[in-house]
């Protein structure tokens, strides 16, 4: 193999790595790179399956964390839903705290509730190619099921008789899970993922799968391509693709959303729906298709804040069947105070590039009379991080390179998976433990930030803080904050990476789309920073407002 090399290539190497070594080293090296070189092609000769993780694992807490401890139950607005609504898309797009109530009490039957999201997919799926697969008969039996247990006086808590989307990255029975992508369309499980357990023990109904940008990466699946139902010519973002237009269109009560890197915080920018991205390892992902063992986090999606506390309750844990997980307890009460929460925001966030809803959901939080603070983050090279993500995302999906079946994927642009996962072999082994070791610098840059607040609140992409909360484990919640015409909404981009949320004029034509504010919270802390999304929900006031689309 040596004999192949020459000194010219491993100058061509140097330059792909950014490194210049002299002629005397290059031909010191030139007699022993075949070694090297045959113990990478030895181990790429065992096949090893996504579900296989790596035996290092990502733990957010640094050695001084303390696990805040539980107090109980999670406590949610007692109401008694008021009287039901005569429309159904009233209903549709009722919050979870009132169809519960509503379906504990009689007023409304799951069949009912599951039959009237069921119509509104059959008449909004092909526009919105939010659903890859609908499950009509499961979702109904279910909810029959549902209905028999509240008619015999048994309750399974806030989520029953509740019908959901799940995104197509986690394994449903018998039930095509295809992760967007063409070469696994026709993959068909075995067993249910954990989370697909939990809410069906919590008494959920499956209404089926909703899209995911292929491989967990934007808006593009091996269907078409899912669309924001404020303006069908823009895409929903991904890679929660479908739970956000699913959920933002009324047609789910709730979805079930991934994050890496933006994927449940992104559609829910673009499409106007309320998104948390847990604490890394809250909830286990076994059964999920993994594309980056240190960062994949699972979370809901929904309308409202609290309704994402609601989820969160039923879908919190470990499990063994996901080395990353963490036991942790889940506690929300919906009437805790947050008046005494410190509040900070990174001043640079809400001038250039900032919008007038970024800026007046600024002064919103300022009127709520908390302790809000000017705050800042050491000057560190955090998008160099991402260079981690593509390092796994390209292991766990090797074959496709190896074996030259990366062109079957619709997307073949710059930044999309086929060429990100080619360039990802030419990474440096030795940056990669760098990038580890600049990860716990990190990690301590905002384990000092969330010292002196409990809450960070700014823009979707706010300085670092897309980047840096990912990689360091920390809790989001992205909710609506207003609207703005389409043209003047600020691009979030990460160029090449993990977003892509391009958007589109046509014929001069105006719409009106919704715009979110982020909330970020200390590690495993997810009750303070809801009570608080609550408070600002209602504050700012529009969160109840309904695409045209989905009328």
């Amino acid at each position: 193999m040596s004999a192949s090399l020459t000194l010219a290539d491993i100058e061509g190497a140097e330059r792909l790595a950014g490194l210049s070594y002299t002629p005397q080293e290059r031909q010191q090296m030139l007699e022993n790179l075949e070694g090297q070189i045959a113990s990478a092609q030895m181990r790429r000769a065992v096949r090893l399956e996504n579900d296989e993780p790596m035996a290092s694992r990502f733990d957010p807490r640094l050695p001084h964390f303390v696990m805040p401890t539980s107090a109980g139950k999670a406590q949610f607005s007692d109401t008694d839903g008021g009287p039901l609504p005569d429309d159904d898309e009233d209903i549709a797009f009722a919050p979870m705290t009132q169809l519960s109530a509503w379906l504990r009490q009689g007023k409304l039957t799951s069949r009912r509730l599951t039959e009237i999201y069921l119509a509104r997919i059959e008449a909004r799926n092909q526009d919105l190619e939010c659903f890859a697969t609908v499950t009509p008969d499961l979702a109904l039996t279910e909810a029959d099921a549902a209905d028999s247990l509240l008619g015999a006086g048994e309750w399974l808590g806030p989520l029953h008789g509740i019908p959901y989307g799940l995104k197509d990255l986690f394994d449903t029975q018998s039930i095509v899970t295809g992760w967007g992508a063409e070469p696994f369309q026709n993959r068909i499980p075995e067993s249910d993922a954990v989370i697909v357990q939990r809410l069906h023990a919590a008494g959920a109904v499956l209404l089926g799968k909703t899209t995911v940008g292929a491989l967990a990466y934007n808006d593009i699946w091996y269907g078409g391509v899912t669309r924001n139902p404020w303006n069908l010519n823009e895409g929903s973002s991904g890679s929660s693709a479908g739970s956000a237009s699913a959920t933002a269109a009324g047609l789910c009560a709730f979805a079930i959303g991934t994050e890496t890197l933006g994927s449940i915080t992104s559609p829910s920018q673009r499409c106007g729906t309320t998104g948390l991205r847990p604490t890394f390892g809250r909830v286990a992902r076994t059964g999920g298709m993994a594309l980056c063992w240190t960062l994949d986090k699972v979370g809901p999606i929904c309308r409202s804040v609290e309704d994402t506390a609601m989820v969160l309750d039923a879908i919190n844990g470990s499990d063994i069947g996901d080395p990353s997980s963490i036991e942790a307890p889940f506690h929300f009460d919906a009437n805790a105070s947050w008046k005494d929460l410190r509040v900070g925001y990174l001043p640079d966030a809400f001038e250039d590039g900032a919008t007038e809803v970024d800026r007046a959901a600024l002064e919103a939080v300022r009127d709520l009379g908390v302790d809000l603070r000017e705050v800042s983050l050491p000057d560190l090279p955090y998008g160099a991080l991402i260079n981690i993500l593509y390092a796994e995302a390209a292991a766990a999906f090797e074959e496709l390179t190896l074996e030259n079946t990366d062109d079957t994927l619709t997307w073949q642009d710059d930044g999309a998976w086929p060429n990100t996962f080619r360039k990802a072999r030419f990474l440096s082994a030795v940056d990669h433990v760098q990038l580890d070791r600049l990860r716990l610098r990190v990690m301590k840059a905002l384990d000092g930030l969330f010292n002196e607040i409990d809450v960070l609140v700014g823009p979707f992409m706010t300085g670092p803080m897309l980047v840096a909360s990912n990689f360091t484990g920390h809790p989001c919640l992205h909710l609506r904050a207003g609207f703005l015409e389409l043209g003047t909404r600020g691009k979030a981009s990460l160029g090449a990476g993990k977003l892509s949320v391009g958007e589109e004029d046509v014929d001069g034509q105006v719409f009106t789309v919704p715009q979110g504010i982020s909330l970020w919270g200390r590690l495993f802390e997810e009750g303070p920073l809801l009570n608080f999304g609550m408070a600002l929900e209602t504050a700012l006031g529009v969160a109840e407002r309904r695409p045209t689309f989905a009328r």
